[in-house]
């Protein structure tokens, strides 16, 4: 039997401090394919630069010495002992290079299917960068525990080691949308008002929300909400909602058994051709190709 389309979400509660958010970072994570797969300890001599695998994102914690970010057209930034950086795939024309002494770097590699960032309009920055004292509760343990299950490689230790990986990226990502210095996806949610509106698609994605609608869940003008939500989340509010809808419905195709136009139905579509059309679009392929063979 297919699987209703709010059956695939989660619903978001409140979070603790009453932000209206919630969890929607967790529920936009769970729709991006994200797979740690390596760490190792490299020591670096002054002036060397750490290489790093193209196409790959990557963790970075200065363990001593100091390093330093920078690249063509982006700041310089120091990394001091027990700072981290994760840089992203887009952040090829970064370089991380050890100061002025030798510095150790623990590196951890992650990769993000480009695919499932299409769906979720989920704006990432090529580099994230983290001081020693706004990680100290939750970094060293992690760092210490990754190393130790590399080493030994018992059975489970890879599945251990990519679990981890996740969990720092994930970390990382809700520590810099708590910044309020986001864009796209993640800006909706440093505004409490927008976040309400994206609280109430996601809770609801098949329903035929209306301008007025979300507007009234956020307390706005249907004019001040319109822009106010492009400019955050970088789209319209519908336009949004009907991305998240396709987004839903690649889950679906991945289902044995999957048939295209009953999905495309079922995420409101009057055709399989319209359907196809928008899936297309959005993803860059039709959907019968998102099938399970």
């Amino acid at each position: 039997m297919m699987d209703r389309p709010e059956n695939l979400t989660i619903h978001p509660e409140a979070g603790v401090d009453g932000s209206a958010s919630g969890d929607l970072l967790s529920h936009a994570l769970a729709h991006i394919r994200l797979r740690g797969d390596h760490v190792r300890a490299r020591a670096l001599a002054a002036g060397e630069q750490l290489e790093r695998t193209i196409g790959a994102g990557h963790v970075c914690v200065v363990t001593e010495g100091t390093a330093h970010v920078e690249g063509d057209a982006h700041a310089r930034i120091a990394v001091e002992t027990g700072d981290m950086v994760m840089l992203t795939a887009a952040a090829g024309g970064l370089r991380v290079v050890a100061s002025g002494a030798p510095a150790s770097i623990t590196v951890f590699r992650f990769w993000l299917e480009p695919d499932s960032l299409n769906g979720m309009i989920f704006a990432l920055p090529q580099c994230i960068h983290i001081r020693r004292a706004e990680n100290a509760e939750w970094l060293n343990g992690l760092v210490h525990y990754t190393l130790l299950e590399a080493e030994t490689m018992r059975p489970g230790s890879a599945l251990m080691i990519s679990r981890i990986i996740d969990l720092m990226v994930i970390r990382t990502l809700r520590w810099w949308v708590h910044q309020g210095q986001t864009s796209g996806w993640l800006g909706g949610l440093s505004d409490m008002r927008i976040a309400r509106a994206l609280k109430a698609i996601h809770e609801q994605p098949m329903q035929p929300w209306s301008i007025e609608a979300l507007a009234g869940i956020c307390g706005m003008s249907r004019s001040s909400f319109c822009e106010r939500f492009a400019a955050l989340v970088g789209h319209a509010p519908l336009r949004y909602q009907n991305e998240l809808r396709l987004t839903l419905a690649r889950e679906m195709l991945a289902k044995p058994n999957a048939r295209v136009g009953e999905i495309g139905l079922s995420v409101g579509y009057k055709s399989e051709a319209a359907f196809s059309r928008a899936y297309k679009a959005l993803f860059g392929h039709p959907p019968r190709q998102a099938q399970t063979p």
